[in-house]
């Protein structure tokens, strides 16, 4: 679930070429292209590489992991990120000119979509943006209860499961979002999932094979616990639960998928703490190199389905490697080592000794405002989901900025973020 932007230029390509079907592309996480020198970033933005691919998805994991941590964006991002939305309420992956209105030729991203509607969303402003955006989503549903990357492309896992989490922050029922077939976007996921007791039994594949086969893919995996659960990307860690298993028979819940999904994680970072990048495709074959970014997604799936305790080798592991990574990746990157440092109560302000929050800050314009210290995910939450009167700054965000100021506010009410479903 991280930047995938190879497989959205592999998905934009087949489109604008007319293929008749998208191949189905396992998500690559490669680092976009720097810029020319004389090339412009827009005001607004974060990170300095090219966003054609990544833009609005960097944009608003940068939101989530800020809101998280109790930093309010400057305006002229929010302002960038509502601005690129075009009327029929999708997003594409980057709009250099917002003023030229998206035509029928123009590329929908639904998971720049879906990740700008959890953004927006949390932020508490915008709430009629971001029921367009999922109304939207809603609108190009497809008949097996799933997503693809771009409208009519076949549903994917992770397209599917970022979706889900954006439909679930707006209170859309996603149990009740059913196709003309009774499909709904979890039985799309489960449609992908390896039946237990097989080789790689409870992991998820992307997409299905040629010949309709399942192969287990990490980072689908990591997409569809949380999916299944109902949450988003930004999440707290769940109560914990025993020792996930691996359900066997027909008929599963939601629940009971993610569970075995969780089972495949937890026995694979058991052997390893991090997960290894996928092989690319027609390359000679090479010593198996870390992924950090999928690592952090299985982190944090791992707390939502109530085993944190199963990530926290990978937890110390990302503290003591992923410095460089975050720093080459940009905002997404150092987003997702947030996201895994929150749902795990590990400090983000001092997460391996990096200030993340910091760091995340320095990629964009600066803050509104910052408040310390680092929230915990069993701590009071930012509140969301409602239009404030106080400039853009929520009820949780004010309670951060009276506790780094000393105001005397009393007893602070617990105000745990409302949850997807999760």
């Amino acid at each position: 679930m991280t930047v995938r932007r190879s497989a959205a230029a592999l998905a934009t390509t087949a489109v604008l070429l007319g293929a008749a079907a998208p191949v189905a592309v396992a998500p690559l996480a490669v680092a976009a292209p720097s810029p020319s020198p004389s090339a412009k970033l827009p005001l607004g933005l974060y990170g300095t590489t090219d966003p054609t691919y990544d833009g609005v998805w960097r944009q608003s994991l940068a939101f989530l992991a800020q809101k998280i941590e109790y930093v309010t964006p400057a305006k002229q991002s929010v302002d960038w990120l509502v601005e690129q939305q075009c009327d029929s309420g999708a997003f594409t992956s980057f709009r250099p000119d917002a003023s030229v209105a998206c035509d029928a030729s123009t590329v929908m991203d639904t998971n720049a979509t879906a990740a700008a509607v959890q953004a927006i969303v949390e932020l508490g402003q915008h709430r009629d943006a971001a029921d367009n955006g999922a109304d939207w989503l809603k609108s190009v549903q497809n008949d097996d209860g799933g997503w693809g990357y771009n409208p009519g492309s076949p549903s994917d896992a992770n397209s599917t499961a970022v979706v889900i989490g954006a439909l679930a922050r707006t209170g859309v029922p996603v149990s009740e979002l059913t196709t003309a077939d009774g499909k709904t976007p979890y039985t799309a996921l489960q449609a992908l999932a390896i039946p237990c007791g097989k080789k790689d039994g409870g992991a998820f594949a992307y997409q299905p094979g040629k010949k309709g086969e399942l192969v287990a893919n990490d980072d689908a995996s990591a997409a569809a616990v949380l999916g299944l659960l109902g949450k988003g990307m930004a999440i707290g860690n769940a109560n914990a639960v025993k020792d996930p298993a691996c359900t066997k028979g027909d008929g599963l819940t939601a629940e009971q998928s993610a569970q075995n999904g969780a089972h495949y994680l937890a026995a694979t970072l058991a052997a390893s703490p991090y997960l290894e990048q996928p092989p690319m495709p027609g390359a000679e074959a090479s010593e198996p190199q870390p992924d950090f970014g999928n690592t952090a997604d299985a982190v944090v799936s791992l707390a939502a389905s109530g085993h944190k305790d199963k990530a926290a080798a990978s937890v110390a592991w990302l503290e003591k490697n992923s410095k460089g990574w975050a720093q080459q990746g940009g905002p997404a990157a150092t987003a997702q080592l947030i996201f895994a440092a929150h749902a795990t109560g590990t400090d983000a302000r001092s997460f391996g000794g990096v200030d993340l929050v910091k760091q995340l800050n320095a990629t964009g314009p600066a803050p509104a405002a910052t408040a310390a210290p680092s929230p915990t995910p069993t701590g009071p939450q930012p509140s969301s989901g409602t239009e404030s009167d106080d400039g853009g700054l929520g009820v949780g965000w004010l309670i951060g900025l009276g506790l780094l100021f000393g105001a005397g506010i009393g007893l602070l009410l617990s105000m745990r973020r409302k949850k997807q479903q999760p």
